[in-house]
């Protein structure tokens, strides 16, 4: 596996910047590109972990979707030594399930080094089914879906979940209140900076995701939880314009 590189995707000058993607070239720098770009990101990912050990029912499954490289799904691994946990991890990138098999092969395996019970495959999470779950993740994904198709797999989930289980939500989030918009992005270009973003590449990655990445308030993320039929919803870690939320199906 090549080793991590230094994102200067959008270091010099572009002609014309597209939409942003999932490619390959996002997923040689993506560890570096998250790490740098999302406040708070490493102690989401590793809470995930904790709290999928504390919901996770034995016999049912944990999915990841949009994992990515599989930072969460790892998390869960290292916090559940356990061969009867069974992980189904979900990408619609080929880039990254491509990279993420090879991470898994070298680091999902059980404390006597076999591999991990993980199924790994490029899907559309919108399409995919959810069945037999007590823990759903959704790290950095809910973000970039239309919002048409936010509710929809909402409930899904809900359907798919055991009485009891958790969806972990984490997302960039906006606010209502002009002047805590303003203060918060303001500071997280300055968390972009303190990491070695110029201004140059935040205003074209910026650009890049304009329409691609569609932030919600916390209020709209509650009143949908609600409307999905979670019986009870609460916001556990907020740095900046970043957070995470869990959803919990009523017993």
């Amino acid at each position: 596996m090549q080793d991590n590189q230094k994102d200067s995707i959008f270091a010099n000058p572009l002609d014309k910047v597209a939409t942003f993607s999932f490619d390959d070239q996002v997923v040689q720098v993506f560890p570096d590109m998250i790490k740098r770009s999302v406040p708070g990101y490493s102690n989401m990912i590793g809470m995930t972990g904790v709290i999928a050990r504390r919901y996770w029912q034995p016999g049912t499954r944990v999915y990841d979707l949009g994992c990515s490289l599989g930072a969460s799904t790892l998390s869960v691994c290292h916090q559940i030594d356990d061969p009867n946990l069974e992980i189904i991890a979900l990408d619609n990138s080929e880039a990254m399930i491509e990279r993420c098999e090879r991470v898994f092969a070298q680091e999902a395996l059980n404390s006597d080094g076999s591999a991990r019970n993980i199924q790994l495959e490029c899907a559309d999470i919108c399409e995919y089914p959810i069945e037999n779950a007590s823990v759903v993740v959704l790290n950095f994904t809910f973000q970039f879906l239309p919002l048409e198709s936010r509710l929809p797999l909402l409930e899904k989930i809900v359907a798919g979940l055991a009485p009891g289980g958790v969806l972990v939500l984490s997302e960039k989030v906006r606010f209502e209140q002009a002047d805590k918009q303003d203060t918060l992005f303001d500071l997280q270009l300055d968390f972009k900076r303190a990491n070695g973003y110029s201004d140059l590449e935040i205003s074209q990655k910026r650009a890049a995701l304009e329409n691609f990445l569609q932030a919600e308030s916390f209020e709209t993320h509650q009143q949908r939880f609600d409307q999905a039929g979670f019986a009870h919803n609460c916001v556990w870690f907020q740095y900046l314009n970043f957070a995470s939320m869990l959803a919990i199906k009523a017993r």
